[in-house]
């Protein structure tokens, strides 16, 4: 153990050295000085940082909105880098879930599903992460996400029955992201030159009837049961969750919502309310600005996520 700690720390862990003889006291001589405008003018106007090492970065907004009194999302969000010799390894779990059922038993599934989830995950990434290095993970990426909704799935239909929950989860290890998905919150890849593309796909009545060419994309968007679920977590005897792997989008975003954002502000007002903030955490905050100004019919919830270095 202590080998494994010196390679990662150098000498931080080593050998207690030999106290040595005292030395004179030296003065230190060095002044501090407030930087020009010059300067700082330099350091606000560069926008070419470089940076040592991946760094994985996330931020967080909700509101119960305009029209509810309750607020039946939850949300989670963990973001951590591990760096040491050669290697830097970014790990991040996002989870977002809508619940349904009436006043108390969809905050209950929601809340149910964020915490089984995260918790399972982060258990099985524990030991790969911060143990010995020789530790590995005996399941897939895929299996330990479907393992994880599966049993969410299962203490829903016993602890609140009659009641479900979308899940949109979201698990970044290094440049990849294993996404498991229920219900119509909704996953984005989004990138500098404008493009937003949804990675999820909406387990809805509408969505459905799309797809069948029952209804145009038009219809679709003005169809009046938008919120009938086809699939829930906590609905039905066998939950079939959407598992698969991407990359991370390089240079852009990630962002899990749910509808209460996607469903009432169009593509071009989302990237915009991104890419004009300053940072991740006025982007959040200007997403749920904007559904609340569209008339914030449900609650709020979304995550954003950035790959920097």
């Amino acid at each position: 153990m202590a080998d494994f700690f010196r390679r990662l720390f150098g000498n931080l862990f080593g050998k207690k050295e030999e106290p040595e003889k005292q030395k004179p006291k030296q003065v230190d001589m060095a002044t501090t000085a407030p930087l020009t405008d010059q300067q700082i003018s330099s350091i606000i106007a560069n926008q070419n940082l470089k940076y040592e090492m991946k760094q994985l970065i996330a931020s967080v907004g909700q509101s119960v909105g305009k029209q509810r009194e309750h607020n039946e999302d939850s949300v989670l969000a963990l973001t951590t880098t591990i760096s040491g010799g050669v290697e830097s390894i970014p790990f991040g779990l996002y989870v977002v879930a809508d619940g349904m059922g009436g006043h108390q038993f969809g905050e209950v599934a929601s809340n149910a599903a964020i915490r089984i989830v995260g918790g399972n995950i982060t258990k099985k990434f524990h030991s790969y992460l911060y143990n010995l290095p020789t530790q590995t993970l005996q399941e897939s990426l895929q299996e330990v996400m479907e393992q994880s909704i599966n049993e969410a799935h299962q203490y829903v239909q016993r602890e609140a029955p009659g009641s479900g929950t979308t899940v949109t989860a979201a698990l970044v290890l290094g440049q990849q992201v294993t996404i498991a998905h229920v219900g119509d919150s909704r996953a984005y890849s989004i990138y500098p030159d404008g493009r937003m593309e949804a990675i999820t796909r909406d387990h809805s009545l509408v969505k459905r009837l799309e797809e069948l060419g029952h209804l145009s994309k038009d219809e679709a968007e003005n169809f009046p049961h938008r919120n009938v679920l086809i699939r829930a977590l906590g609905q039905g005897e066998n939950l079939e969750a959407d598992i698969f792997t991407i990359p991370f989008p390089q240079t852009g975003y990630l962002m899990i919502c749910s509808d209460g954002l996607w469903g009432v502000v169009n593509e071009k007002d989302l990237f915009r309310a991104i890419t004009e903030a300053p940072n991740l955490h006025r982007a959040c905050q200007n997403l749920v600005e904007a559904a609340n100004a569209a008339g914030g019919p449900d609650n709020i919830t979304v995550i954003l996520a950035q790959m920097i270095g």
